[in-house]
């Protein structure tokens, strides 16, 4: 039987401490896996809708926080089975950077997690066992669009006290995001129908845009600036041409 000779990770962090001796064992550790993806079937809809949520968030808050979309997150570190893939989830404090999966015990509970229901859900878990992990890995703030719920599409639980607390539908901040200080807004897409949005403003007037919609709001700002640049060279061309002289009878 082969023998590992392997030291402790662990090692005392100061000089004067006697170091530990290494010992013999019968095997070398075996580290957990933890896989990075999973094939899981996604209706275009809800990719559209996941899509416009992510990229608006990353283009808001990305200097001050880490916006992650279907990525895994594990807060077990003994089992890759403990797991979540949010549509949508924010870490807040940290900048973003790239990442393949996000392990909690190294970069802390996600401060909000959004699931965006879609009928590609039927081989996910059902709702009460997807939100008692969901409690199990910290996380502050979880939001429920369903998009097909003509009743309650937007649901809101709060950690409190170590548990997960539905807020009521007939709460007046019910659509407030705590975590980010903005407002849950629905807005109808023409092609995708009801879409779950981020605004400033209670009423939505000033929704958070994706990087189509700012473009496309720069374009027609810049078009309104030529229009009106165009219109002002039309006066002072007219005001500097001579006026013809009047003929005596």
């Amino acid at each position: 039987m082969a023998m590992h000779v392997l030291e402790p990770s662990v090692r005392p962090t100061s000089d004067d401490a006697p170091r530990k001796r290494q010992h013999r064992y019968l095997r070398a550790p075996e580290p957990v896996y933890f896989p990075e993806s999973e094939e899981v079937p996604e209706t275009n809809e809800n990719l559209e809708r996941r899509l416009a949520l992510y990229q608006s968030l990353k283009l808001e808050i990305a200097a001050s926080a880490t916006i992650g979309s279907d990525q895994f997150v594990y807060w077990d570190p003994t089992t890759a089975k403990k797991r979540l893939a949010p549509d949508v989830f924010v870490r807040l404090d940290r900048r973003h950077r790239p990442f393949r999966v996000w392990k909690i015990w190294e970069r802390g509970a996600p401060d909000l997690g959004v699931e965006i229901i879609s009928t590609a859900d039927e081989g996910e878990p059902d709702w009460d066992e997807k939100l008692a992990r969901y409690r199990a890995a910290g996380v502050g703030e979880v939001v429920r669009f369903d998009a097909e719920d003509d009743e309650t599409p937007l649901r809101v639980w709060d950690m409190i006290s170590g548990d997960l607390v539905e807020r009521s539908q007939d709460d007046p901040d019910l659509r407030r995001c705590e975590a980010l200080d903005r407002w849950w807004v629905i807005v109808n897409d023409e092609a995708i129908g009801p879409m779950l949005r981020l605004a400033r403003d209670r009423e939505g007037r000033e929704l958070l845009p994706t990087p189509d919609e700012q473009a496309a709001k720069a374009r027609e700002e810049n078009e309104r600036l030529q229009a009106e640049m165009a219109a002002l060279r039309a006066q002072l061309e007219s005001a500097r041409a001579p006026k013809p002289r009047k003929r005596r009878s």
